[in-house]
Order: structure tokens, then sequence, then C-alpha cells
């Protein structure tokens, strides 16, 4: 059973960072890529950054190009959600998620696992 476990939420001022874990048990993860996507109450699930297990492959949403990174440790089955120059725009529940498919990509009815989301909250 894949488990995905979201850590370093937050509350931070606008300008600020933090940097979101998912570390990912239960399953060989190689032929996998993971994304991060964010909910704001009121608004769709949107996607925000993907990689591919290897990390030579990321993708990004406009919104966040930029400020965040995407990376992942393979040693440690964890992939990582650098946040810098935070926005109130940016506040939201983030989650990880895991698709079968080898690239990154947006569209979140293609990922297959998702974790329980960690609470980021930008102050203005």
């Amino acid at each position: 059973q894949v488990q995905l476990v979201e850590s370093g939420g937050g509350l931070v001022q606008a300008g600020g960072s933090l940097r979101l874990s998912c570390a990912a048990s239960g399953r060989t993860f190689s032929s996998y890529a993971m994304g991060w996507f964010r909910q704001a109450p009121g608004k769709e699930r949107e996607f925000v950054a993907a990689i591919n297990w290897s990390g030579s492959i990321t993708y990004y949403a406009n919104s966040v190009k930029g400020r965040f990174t995407i990376s992942v440790d393979n040693a440690k089955n964890t992939v990582y959600l650098q946040m810098n120059s935070l926005k109130p725009e940016d506040t939201a529940v983030y989650y990880c998620a895991a698709t079968i498919s080898k690239l990154p990509v947006a569209d979140k009815y293609e990922y297959d696992y998702w974790g329980q989301g960690t609470q980021v909250t930008v102050s203005s």
C-alpha cells in the first residue's frame, strides 16, 4: 500500500520561505513521477510542480515558476518543495501525489495516490 506523508507546512509572512516534504513508502518508486498540488478554500485543486523519480525532469505551474523548486532524494524516498518569495495567494492546503506515469504531468486525474495534505498560510 502506497503511503505519502506531507510535512513542513505552517504560517509565514509574505516574502518568506517554507520547505515541504513528502515521505513515500510502500512501493518501489523508480517508475513513478511525483507532484505537488494545492487547494485553497472554495477553489479547485491545482497543479504546482512535478518531477520524475530520477529528478532529471521537472515541470512547474506558471504561477510558481522561479519561486518554487521541486526535488527528490531517492535514498530517502522523499520529495521536497522549496517555496521562496511566498505570497498571500499561495495560501492553501498542499498535497503530494504519485503517478505511475514515468513523466511528470500536471493533470490531477493522472495521479494514483495522494497524501493527506499540509496547510500553508502566508500572511500579508
